[in-house]
């Protein structure tokens, strides 16, 4: 299958509603900004993105956090709102400040990447006169999403970190 393009609200849909909704295993997301960004659940009701994850992790689907920035403090406040986020085992998160991609991998068979970052603006959830412009490429090429996680791997385990020439910025470094 080739790559489609997706662009401004799309990304809301197809990411979010699409990609993220449909994990099963595992579920990594990579961005470099980082806020309170809130979802339809259900017919008209909004629920905040990490609601999504935590229920994410009860079923099971380890979810990889990458992002570049502490997020503020409305995030901070829902974060603790969710156990699982801070208890579970299936949850991974790390902070790097040179990240700058935006990803997202589901179960190793779809990925978005593009300019979005996780935030209401970026992914389209915000109305059409206050959000982002954004363009990005979902694919479902096996070969593409496995380079795409082995940098991934990569990075987590922190084979870029032993080299980074600004770890005297970064408040958690892997390695």
């Amino acid at each position: 299958m080739a790559a489609r393009l997706v662009i401004n609200h799309n990304t809301y849909d197809e990411v979010l509603q699409g990609i993220v909704a449909g994990a099963r295993r595992h579920l990594w997301l990579v961005t470099a900004d980082l806020k309170d960004l809130h979802v339809e659940a259900t017919a008209g009701k909004f629920v905040p993105f990490l609601q999504v994850l935590a229920d994410k992790l009860k079923e099971g689907v380890e979810v990889r956090l990458i992002h570049a920035k502490e997020p503020g403090p409305r995030f901070r406040d829902d974060f603790d709102r969710f156990p699982e986020l801070i208890r579970s085992d299936l949850f991974e998160r790390i902070l790097c400040p040179r990240m700058h991609m935006k990803c997202v991998i589901a179960d190793g068979r779809i990925a978005y990447v593009g300019s979005a970052n996780l935030t209401g603006a970026g992914m389209g959830a915000k109305s059409e006169n206050r959000r982002n412009f954004e363009a990005g490429m979902v694919t479902e090429d096996r070969e593409t999403i496995a380079q795409l996680m082995a940098f991934l791997d990569a990075f987590y385990l922190g084979d870029w970190c032993t080299k980074c020439q600004r770890r005297d910025v970064c408040p958690d470094p892997i390695a």
